[in-house]
């Protein structure tokens, strides 16, 4: 029933090795060592998903190759994944291919951005994804793999390749695989998925376009320290958010430890937003005149500073990572790109 072109090669223990060296000839691979991706394992993972192998999902720009659910098994057995892993990945590409994503710009800009998925609901435990101790760091498959997944479809079928069609200039290690749950559990309010409209008896998938993390280390229980320094940390003339039209959503991933002060300290998410968005901002001093003019033609200088955002509201509240230490997670984006979240099927 598979319709996809086939390639002899032996399955063999020996063979795992000439098949990665095939695999890189081709430029199928992101430089790491890949699962062959045999008629019997990719059959597997379409009967786990029981949809029509041939039914598309989407066209991937820039190439707008045909993504069909055949196609994405393919890779995401070529990443590493398990077959219930398949229903994230799926709603993942549903997510960035709606139009305010801006997958198109994502993948063929030289800024480094990529999308970092962001798992929330019952979904988390049931595929044991990491939302506490190094959730963004190595070690966990699904995390691993869904994200790998995601990378392989953007080249592999979307034609995003690196040096050609990927233009990004330095690239981040997010381009590999950039994926996390939600630590829920160490959350004083309300997750992320419902704050956007779900339930939480839902699973969810959210996708920002990320240009990387900017680690935000604060010790000490005083919630003003907390809040003074992450909106400093925001605050770089380097963003894309102040070259572009700042229609993006800078996340701000909070340890729990952070989150539990805070939230003692009577603040809610929307105060926390509030405040953050109060004082991440950048004289206007600062600026080259040619700059300084273009960001008062968009109205963002307030009293003679620039705002990272137009709104409170167009920041990103996350709480993720484990019990250990004082470090929260600044993440800024590609600017040119809106956060979508999709029901995972």
């Amino acid at each position: 029933m598979l319709t996809s072109h086939r390639v002899e090669i032996r399955d063999s223990i020996a063979s795992a090795y000439d098949f990665y060296e095939q695999a890189y000839e081709w430029g199928w691979t992101d430089g790491l060592p890949t699962i062959l991706p045999t008629e019997e394992r990719v059959s597997a993972f379409l009967a786990y998903l029981k949809r029509d192998p041939g039914e598309i999902v989407a066209e991937i720009p820039p190439g707008l190759g045909v993504a069909t659910v055949e196609k994405i098994a393919i890779n995401a057995v070529m990443a590493g994944c398990r077959p219930e892993y398949l229903p994230v990945l799926l709603a993942a590409i549903e997510a960035i291919m709606e139009p305010q994503f801006n997958l198109n710009g994502v993948q063929a800009t030289t800024n480094p951005a990529a999308p970092l998925l962001i798992i929330n609901g019952p979904c988390r435990d049931q595929l044991r994804l990491n939302c506490g101790s190094n959730a963004l760091g190595q070690g966990c498959r699904a995390n691993a793999t869904i994200g790998r997944a995601l990378r392989f479809i953007l080249v592999n079928v979307g034609g995003a390749v690196p040096g050609s069609v990927d233009k990004a200039t330095l690239g981040q290690p997010g381009k590999y695989t950039f994926c996390l749950g939600e630590n829920e559990e160490e959350n004083p309010w309300e997750p992320l998925h419902v704050e956007r409209g779900f339930s939480r008896e839902q699973s969810t998938v959210t996708v920002v376009g990320a240009s990387g993390t900017n680690n935000i280390i604060v010790d000490g229980q005083n919630p003003e320290t907390i809040l003074t320094v992450i909106a400093s940390s925001m605050t770089s003339m380097g963003s894309n958010h102040l070259y572009l039209e700042a229609s993006g959503e800078p996340l701000v991933i909070l340890c729990p430890s952070h989150a539990a002060i805070l939230n003692r300290a009577g603040l809610a998410k929307s105060d926390v937003k509030r405040v953050l968005w109060e004082r991440a901002r950048i004289s206007l001093d600062l600026f080259p005149p040619g700059l300084a003019k273009l960001q008062r033609s968009r109205g963002r200088v307030v009293d003679g500073k620039v705002v990272l955002v137009p709104k409170p509201e167009s920041l990103m509240i996350l709480v993720a990572g484990g019990p250990s230490g004082l470090h929260s997670t600044h993440v800024p984006t590609f600017g040119d790109t809106i956060a979508v979240t999709k029901v995972v099927g």
